[in-house]
């Protein structure tokens, strides 16, 4: 069953494994990071050992979440496809994909807030839809790592489960 969209403030990244995209929601006031986090995410190399990364922009600013049952989607509206507001530069055209399944929100925190090792591990819920929650602090050096590394790993993302899941 297919949900009208919503349009969230935030910027929206991709990973490519295999032939399926998952995407990172990454929300947060004005001014707190998500357009940077987002182009160090696009500028991580796959030659590091640590990902296998192909990664695209999917919107940045505005991005259309639906429910595409058991899933999300994340999208960009059309008039923001492939723009990405470089804090100092302007606006810039870069890689971008038009949706993927979106597997993963983060908040961006202060430092003081991102939990050592978060047990249980902290979820929110979009359209009925739980997803697993990372809190990063964007400025930190690490902050694209920890996000991709999130983002392919099946233990921190587990699967998405329906309103029934809810807690």
């Amino acid at each position: 069953m297919a949900g009208a969209p919503e349009l969230v403030h935030g910027t929206a990244i991709a990973l490519r494994q295999g032939a399926t995209w998952r995407a990172a929601l990454i929300r947060g006031a004005s001014g707190a990071g998500k357009s940077d986090l987002a182009l160090r995410c696009l500028a991580a190399t796959p030659s590091n050992g640590l990902l296998n990364a192909d990664v695209a922009l999917v919107a940045d600013d505005q991005v259309h979440v639906a429910c595409r049952a058991p899933k999300l989607e994340a999208r960009c509206p059309a008039a923001l496809r492939g723009k990405l507001e470089v804090r100092g530069i302007g606006i810039i055209e870069v890689r971008s994909i038009d949706a993927a399944d979106l597997a993963l929100v983060v908040d961006l925190v202060p430092r003081t807030d991102v939990p050592r090792l978060p047990d249980p591990p902290s979820k929110c819920a979009l359209q009925g839809i739980t997803l697993p929650l990372l809190l990063i602090s964007a400025f930190e050096a690490s902050a694209p790592l920890k996000l991709l590394l999130a983002l392919q790993d099946p233990a921190v993302l587990g699967e998405a489960q329906g309103p029934s899941a809810r807690r």
